[in-house]
């Protein structure tokens, strides 16, 4: 195609500056997906759901906990009654005195009351002896330590514990947990790459848009410049006396609609690059020139390989989105399944007391506790609560199930279409490129039979005209190729920042 500069559309510029400097589509590109806040919150979602996978990870380990506290009792609790606290506290003096009494029983059962005489004196003497042995005092002292420990001081209570929890079978509820988070980061990188794709089709779509403009506005100025010339041949023909004012006044019209057509030309790329501007993050009034802004021709993108729809659903987000959801709310039935089943776990836990419960309440650290342990709960019955849960979440696996297949028909008739209106685009760009060569030899005869004075001035105009259309049609069909060519790599899943 002798018209067209072939090249790919990824042409990247010398610089990435914008000020007065040309800013390739790549560059474009890059800049729209560095400042774009929508894919900003894409990737802060996907950053939170690595960290959901991470927790549903930490299931795996033990939970070991350390527990302090401190309770102060206003009163003193007491393990025995104030009776027979005071009756352990005597009981030295009570056992004395039963003794002493039993013996004077004794005494007072004797037959001969000169025998009773001799034998109270006897236990007076004995009881009243400075070297008796003293029975009372001992005993007396063991009861009040006794009483004592049945009067601990609980005013201040001071606690400690260090517990473990490890599950052993929770019916696979962490294992489908840690899935189902590995499968939401991946469903979060697919909503990524959907804003990504949409950024992208964006920015080349207010790309190639400039680069129509700018041609049509190089073409109204050729135009304009050719309108200006043909004016100068009228007015020498009306010295002459070959043409008429006529003549000039049709001329003169065409220089109007052409001076018209550069000042909306004009315009339409200031407001075209005010819009390119907004899609990278630039400000609306900077002053910016696109690398195929100075190109002779528009370029032509390579065609697309011919990829299978296999590989496209693969590819594309949407489809992945749906498979995701359908695999995530088939381990969410999973997991649901899972609160049906037994839950073994195992505990252990280390705990001190001040005052220590095992050395009688001593106020010390010393002697703590060690114990460990299984548990074991076993659902009986819960109104069917989880039973519904499993259903509705296998319900909602269906769902998705049936969306991926509606999406994937979809998906291949939006691939047909988009490869159609390419081969489409194409041949017309084949045939405005052959309008394009015989319009400017039609314009090149009747200049010339227009300045050696066979050919009208309205024939000239309308070979002028023609010329127009058929440069207008060639910039369109360029573009318009270009359109379809980013519409046919989004259509087929290889419309991100890598391609």
């Amino acid at each position: 195609m002798g018209a067209l500069l072939l090249c790919s559309v990824s042409l990247k510029a010398q610089t990435t500056t914008y000020d007065g400097q040309p800013l390739s589509l790549e560059t474009c590109r890059q800049m729209a997906l560095s400042q774009s806040k929508e894919l900003d919150q894409a990737k802060i979602k996907e950053e939170m759901a690595g960290y959901d996978r991470k927790i549903a990870i930490a299931n795996y380990f033990p939970k070991i906990s350390a527990t302090g506290a401190y309770l102060y009792n206003n009163r003193d609790v007491k393990l025995i009654s104030d009776a027979q606290s005071e009756r352990l506290r005597n009981a030295g003096t009570t056992l004395d005195n039963d003794i002493w009494g039993a013996m004077s029983a004794r005494v007072d059962k004797m037959e001969s009351e000169r025998m009773k005489e001799i034998g109270h004196s006897l236990l007076d003497m004995f009881r009243n002896s400075p070297d008796k042995i003293d029975i009372a005092t001992p005993i007396n002292a063991i009861g009040e330590e006794i009483d004592a420990s049945l009067h601990p001081d609980l005013h201040n209570i001071w606690a400690g514990a260090v517990t473990i929890e490890q599950p052993i079978f929770v019916g696979g509820k962490i294992m489908y947990s840690n899935q189902m988070a590995a499968l939401a980061q991946q469903l979060a990188k697919s909503q990524y790459d959907i804003k990504e794709a949409d950024i992208l089709l964006d920015v080349d779509q207010a790309y190639w848009q400039i680069i129509s403009i700018s041609e049509k506005k190089k073409l109204a100025e050729s135009y304009s410049e050719l309108l200006s010339h043909m004016l100068g041949d009228v007015n020498a023909a009306i010295s002459a006396g070959v043409s008429t004012q006529s003549d000039a006044l049709q001329v003169k019209v065409k220089a109007n609609e052409a001076e018209m057509m550069l000042t909306k030309a004009t315009n339409g790329l200031a407001l075209a690059k005010m819009l390119l501007c907004q899609r990278i993050g630039l400000p609306l009034d900077s002053e910016i020139i696109l690398a195929d802004e100075d190109l002779d021709m528009i370029p032509e993108p390579a065609t697309p390989l011919q990829t299978s729809l296999e590989d496209i659903y693969a590819a594309r987000p949407e489809t992945r989105s749906l498979e995701l959801a359908s695999q995530i709310y088939d381990r969410k039935a999973k997991i649901a399944r899972a609160d049906m089943m037994p839950t073994v776990a195992f505990l252990g836990a280390y705990t001190i007391t001040n005052p220590n419960t095992f050395d009688g309440f001593q106020t010390t650290w010393q002697g703590g506790n060690i114990s460990a342990g299984f548990l074991i709960r076993i659902p009986i019955f819960h109104g069917g609560e989880s039973l519904f849960k499993y259903q509705k979440a296998k319900a909602e696996a269906r769902l998705y199930t049936d969306q991926l297949g509606n999406a994937q028909e979809m998906i291949q008739l939006q691939v047909s279409q988009q490869r159609k209106l390419f081969a489409e685009a194409r041949q017309k760009l084949e045939m405005a490129d052959s309008n394009l060569d015989s319009a400017e030899e039609n314009l090149r005869s009747a200049t010339l039979g227009f300045e050696a004075g066979v050919i009208p001035t309205n024939t000239v105009l309308a070979a002028h005209t023609a010329w127009l259309s058929a440069h207008s049609e060639f910039i369109d069909a360029g573009i318009q190729l270009q359109m379809c060519a980013s519409s046919l790599r989004k259509a087929e899943g290889q419309y991100n920042s890598n391609n």
